[in-house]
């Protein structure tokens, strides 16, 4: 067994010890170990669902994100998404995007010149998106959760570095394609791939401590609320993952369905 799979194994194993309680923690630390194993300097995960009732010709074909994060985010780099997701709205997609888009429903790992021509390196695009938040080269990852939920994730270098290898692209690939499992843990905490409508932030903060196996009472203190309110949380959220008891929302957690127990 060579030296990257048994640095991939590692990786696995650690993301497993997180408790269910704790999925931001662990993708948080995942996304780190990843950067670690190909030397990038900072990486960007995003969850998207594709909606309905976008029209048709929709040049992302119906899909939008609903989380993005930054393992290293600067005001720079969210406004940066900012003016990405407006002219997503406007039905404007870069090439770079629609591309990866087209992929969506396979598991897929690309370099950004599997993506584009090399004409699209001297693009305002590229100039604007990349350059002028300080990224030269990118590796990007799409992980499919069900039909209508996906993980996408960046992995970038700086314009002093060398660009990516295709066996970086390859480790990314191995590193992330075991972790189907975690994924869907992981946006289960977010009520996407499971619920009609997204968990409220208060309503994800009263589930992490379901989770974790506290009390009601101690959840409520935790959260400096009236009892009345931890208890409708707690009732939204039963109700939104289509459980009637804690038991039964824990299960979804570890793989069996919200089939009572």
């Amino acid at each position: 067994m060579n030296f990257e799979n048994v640095a991939i194994q590692t990786i696995w194993d650690e993301v497993a010890e997180f408790a269910a309680a704790h999925a931001y923690e662990a993708i948080k630390h995942l996304v780190r170990r990843v950067c670690e194993l190909i030397d990038a300097d900072n990486a960007s995960h995003m969850a998207v669902v594709r909606m309905d009732d976008l029209r048709s010709k929709d040049a992302s074909r119906g899909w939008r994100p609903c989380l993005i994060h930054f393992l290293n985010p600067t005001p720079e780099r969210k406004a940066n998404v900012d003016e990405q997701l407006r002219k997503l709205d406007a039905g404007k997609v870069d090439v770079s995007g629609s591309r990866n888009v087209t992929l969506a429903g396979a598991w897929r790992t690309n370099l950004l010149v599997d993506l584009v021509g090399p004409e699209w390196f001297e693009s305002d695009y590229y100039k604007t998106h990349y350059l002028r938040v300080g990224y030269a080269d990118g590796v990007w990852a799409g992980c499919p959760v069900n039909t209508d939920t996906e993980l996408y994730f960046g992995f970038f270098r700086g314009p002093v570095r060398p660009g990516f290898t295709p066996e970086e692209r390859d480790l990314v690939a191995a590193g992330l394609r075991g972790l189907g499992w975690f994924f869907r843990q992981y946006l289960l905490s977010f009520g996407l791939g499971a619920t009609e409508t997204p968990l409220t932030a208060a309503e994800r903060a009263v589930l992490k401590g379901l989770l974790a196996g506290h009390p009601e009472k101690e959840i409520t203190h935790a959260q400096n609320q009236s009892p009345h309110t931890t208890y409708d949380h707690v009732k939204n959220i039963f109700r939104k993952f289509g459980v009637r008891n804690r038991a039964s929302l824990t299960a979804l957690w570890l793989g069996r369905g919200a089939t009572e127990i």
